[in-house]
Parts: structure tokens; sequence; C-alpha cells
């Protein structure tokens, strides 16, 4: 039998121990690097995972409910939206919707509506199908103003903004700085950089993202009475964020919460018919 040599076995036991020294230094440098990168492919990636509806789709010629109307913001940008207008003496709902949906989305909302007498604009982002631009917290955040001061020439009606997932963000930040009548947020979340931070735990999403829409800082302006909406079920923005937000809301305020729903299916003909309640509770209390 053929054996090594100490020479040779000292060899063989020195090259053992510079490859394990090479690997020990070689995976944690690998682990960096394809960390950094996915890091780096959260970043630039950011805001296509943000709004998975911005398209540039042209509007549809024929609207699906409502009217086609067009809003121009302070910066520049045109927005399409679809109104359906109602009554002179009855609310109208000014509609934020999810980061991928559609305007048309909503006809069903607005037929309920319609059927009190009620009239809703719902808009569509800039960067969304029919309006010009490219979507950014900082640009949602003008739209929904734009979008309000619009409503305010246009009908004599009061306005109750109601905002959906993302939306909501936008409706928080509009309803602080206009006097809504009323306010509705389905789906709500503290902040998208909190919700965010839940769904991605191993990276440093503060220090990355570039649209935060801290709702939690800016609740407290909202002073109008407040319609919470929430699925238990939800995965995509969980009860607790919703929970929190609802908890530091000033008064008025109430909190719905579906323990049947997730977060794709809460918007359906129930809900409508609880936001309806709300709206005809408000014109009631409120002269």
């Amino acid at each position: 039998m053929w054996r090594l040599g100490p020479n040779e076995m000292k060899a063989t036991r020195g090259h053992a121990a510079v490859s394990v020294t090479t690997l020990l230094v070689i995976l944690p440098l690998m682990a960096a690097f394809v960390y950094s990168a996915l890091v780096g492919l959260v970043y630039f990636s950011q805001r296509a995972l943000l709004f998975p509806g911005a398209t540039a789709a042209p509007t549809p010629e024929r609207a699906r409910w409502g009217e086609n109307v067009y809003i121009q913001t302070p910066d520049g940008e045109v927005l399409h939206g679809l109104y359906s207008q109602g009554e002179s003496d009855k609310p109208c709902v000014l509609l934020f919707f999810g980061n991928g949906d559609l305007v048309d989305n909503y006809g069903f909302v607005a037929r309920a509506l319609a059927a009190r007498g009620v009239g809703m604009l719902a808009i569509s982002y800039r960067g969304y199908p029919g309006s010009t631009g490219s979507p950014s917290e900082e640009g949602l955040l003008t739209d929904g103003i734009a979008a309000f001061d619009w409503l305010s020439v246009r009908s004599t009606s009061k306005i109750i903004v109601l905002g959906r997932s993302l939306g909501t963000g936008v409706a928080v930040d509009t309803a602080g700085q206009r006097p809504a009548f009323g306010v509705i947020l389905v789906s709500p979340y503290l902040s998208v950089v909190s919700v965010a931070q839940m769904h991605y735990p191993l990276f440093p999403v503060a220090l990355l993202i570039k649209d935060p829409f801290r709702s939690d800082l800016k609740i407290a302006k909202v002073r109008q009475p407040k319609l919470f909406i929430h699925g238990r079920r939800d995965e995509s923005i969980p009860l607790s964020s919703g929970e929190a937000l609802y908890r530091i809301a000033p008064e008025p305020k109430q909190m719905l919460i579906y323990d049947d729903s997730g977060h794709n299916d809460i918007f359906n003909d129930s809900m409508v018919g609880d936001v309806i309640l709300f709206i005809e509770t408000l014109r009631r209390d409120v002269p």
C-alpha cells in the first residue's frame, strides 16, 4: 500500500489549511457582494414595485362610467379622471385608488353612489393610463390636491375623500390640507416605509426608500369624521398597520374590520354599503 511521506503529509495539511482560510475570506466577501447587489436591485426597482399600475396606456375613447375629464396640475402634468356628477345638495366622493389599479374598475362604486344622488371623481395618478408624467410620492400628493381643487370649482357639493391602499396616503395628505367633508380610508397604513420593512426585513428600507408616504406624521391634521376599513386577512398591508394609524388619528373616527376579507377582495358591494351609510350619517350629523 502506498503511503504519503512525512513531508507530503505536511504539504497536504498546509494546502488544506490554506483552502479553508481562503474559503473563510471569500465566502463573506461573496455574501456581501450578493447582499449589496440585492440592495441595489431593490433600490433602483422600488418605484416599479410601488407603482406597478403606471403605464403609458392611452385613455379609452369611451368611458366605462361617468365622463372623461382632464385635470391640470400646478407642475404641468395632466391627469385623466372619470367623473360622475351627483345631485347638488349631496356630497361627491373623490377616490384615490391603489397602486396597481385603474379608474375604469370603479364603475360599480359610482353607480351605487349615483343611486343615492352622490357623485364621484376617480383620478388616474401621473404616469398611470391617460395621465402624463412619472409617479412619485411628491407627484401623487400634488395630484391629490389638484383633483380636490378641480372638483371644488366644478361642483358645489361637499367633498368626501376616499383612499384605498396606497391611495390612503394621498387621501390623508389631501384631507389635511383641504376642507374635506369626511374621510374614508380602506386598507390604510402607518407609512409605506413601515409596510415595506415588514415585507423586506433584511434590508435597510428606511435608508433606501424614496417614497415613504408617512401617514403617521400627517393624520393629526385630519380632523374631519373618519371611517377606517380593513380586512383581517390582509397580507399586503397588515391589519396591525391600519389599527396603529387608527389609534393615533384624532376624533371623530370609527373602524370596521372585515374578518373574512383580505387586501384585494375587500372592495365589494357590502363595503360600498358601509361607505354609503357613513356618507348618509355624515349628512345627518353635519349640516
